[in-house]
């Protein structure tokens, strides 16, 4: 057989088959024809774009300052995040270090507006971007806490107090919640000691240790209270912190009964100051009678003063054999009342053994000035047998047992 009657054969058979196959459609299905070599066609899908969602809500209203705002990304990362307020300025924030999410890293202003906008990308690039706003909590009014000592004095960073020393933290608004407030306070000692605070009133809270504060210990106060809501809608206007050091312990014991003052540092006596003080008697006062004993407890010193404006009118006797208006060269104030431990060179005589002043502790003018030198604020002056008891407002913080103390918490 020739070569061209082999290749007619050929085509006759493929002609043969044909014929019995007239309804096939050839290559259905995806099925390849006779002698077709190709794969059969893929689609590849189409990758989702980049979701990005965001805290707090588009449109959110009332929205806390001091909550972080935060926007996170499936199935991408995130390019850019911008959160602005209405005059533009920008708050700082930080994203995640694989990018999938952003977060404000400072607070935001009370009733302002925000715009949040976030791009994010998908695995090929493509971008998604997201645009919300919101509004920041309207409060109705702000309180300012203001940290001191307790007699209402400055604590500059760094200051040395004695081992006495309560602080007050005075609000400039009266507190509804004193429980939140409390809350939003803190005071850390170094080395560690028990302490706890007194609600004196409804702007000041109070706060001492369990026993005086060691020396040389670091207490740091700190009221964090922006974004705080104390009750009414009241919210906190500004954080405020700082802190002190505690010098030696510096206690005086000051007894009625042998009419001595008996200095103490560190737990050694170091002077013996012969004193008189408030007479056992009561005298007509203005408006009624007036006790004229010195308070008997532990007194934390307000401070020393220099040409002190002693008058007998401000504790209600201004007139009469027992009134008085004198200038008292130095002195060291020990209540809120008006009681010092002061120099008195009138008394002299009378000093270690006669009462004769009106409350104060009448001291030589020699032992006047050394105790204005040696007295620093919050330390003790403990008074004894006076049968005339401190009281809490008075600076005698430390007449109340720890229970007591502990009970004036908020609950």
């Amino acid at each position: 057989m020739s070569a061209v009657a082999a290749m007619t054969a050929v085509l006759v058979i493929g002609a043969c088959s044909a014929k019995k196959s007239n309804n096939a459609q050839p290559n259905a299905g995806g099925i390849a024809a006779v002698g077709d070599t190709s794969a059969p066609a893929q689609t590849t899908p189409a990758v989702a774009p980049a979701v990005v969602s965001t805290i707090p809500a588009s449109g959110a209203n009332g929205v806390n300052p001091i909550v972080p705002v935060k926007v996170a990304v499936s199935g991408g990362a995130l390019a850019a995040v911008t959160l602005t307020n209405a005059d533009g300025k920008p708050v700082k924030g930080s994203y995640a270090a694989d990018k999938s999410s952003w977060t404000s890293s400072e607070p935001l202003g009370y009733e302002k507006a925000y715009t949040l906008t976030a791009t994010a990308k998908n695995s090929e690039g493509a971008a998604s971007k997201q645009t919300s706003t919101f509004t920041t909590v309207r409060p109705n009014n702000l309180t300012m806490p203001y940290i001191q000592t307790a007699s209402g004095g400055a604590i500059d960073p760094g200051t040395s107090f004695g081992v006495g020393q309560v602080v007050r933290i005075h609000f400039d608004e009266p507190i509804p919640d004193r429980k939140a407030a409390q809350a939003a306070l803190s005071v850390v000692t170094v080395p560690a000691q028990v302490g706890a605070f007194n609600w004196l009133g409804d702007k000041d809270v109070y706060w001492r240790t369990k026993n005086y504060l060691r020396s040389g210990t670091k207490v740091t106060i700190a009221a964090r209270v922006y974004g705080k809501n104390f009750g009414g809608n009241l919210y906190g206007q500004a954080d405020a912190s700082t802190w002190f050091k505690v010098g030696p312990k510096q206690v005086s014991i000051a007894d009625d009964d042998t009419k001595m003052i008996s200095v103490y540092q560190n737990d050694k006596l170091i002077r013996t100051i012969p004193t008189s003080m408030g007479r056992h008697t009561s005298i007509a006062g203005d408006k009624g009678p007036i006790d004229l004993r010195t308070n008997s407890g532990p007194h934390v010193v307000v401070g020393g003063e220099q040409n002190i404006n002693m008058n007998s009118a401000s504790f209600g006797l201004s007139k009469g054999a027992n009134a008085y208006k004198t200038i008292v060269p130095v002195g060291v104030r020990i209540s809120y009342d008006g009681e010092y431990v002061h120099w008195a060179d009138w008394s002299v005589w009378a000093q270690g053994n006669t009462d004769t002043s009106h409350g104060c502790l009448n001291v030589s003018p020699d032992n006047a000035w050394w105790f204005y030198r040696f007295s620093r604020p919050g330390d003790i002056v403990d008074v004894r047998s006076t049968g005339r008891p401190l009281q809490l407002w008075n600076s005698g913080y430390w007449t109340a047992s720890w229970a007591q103390w502990v009970s004036g918490g908020a609950k």
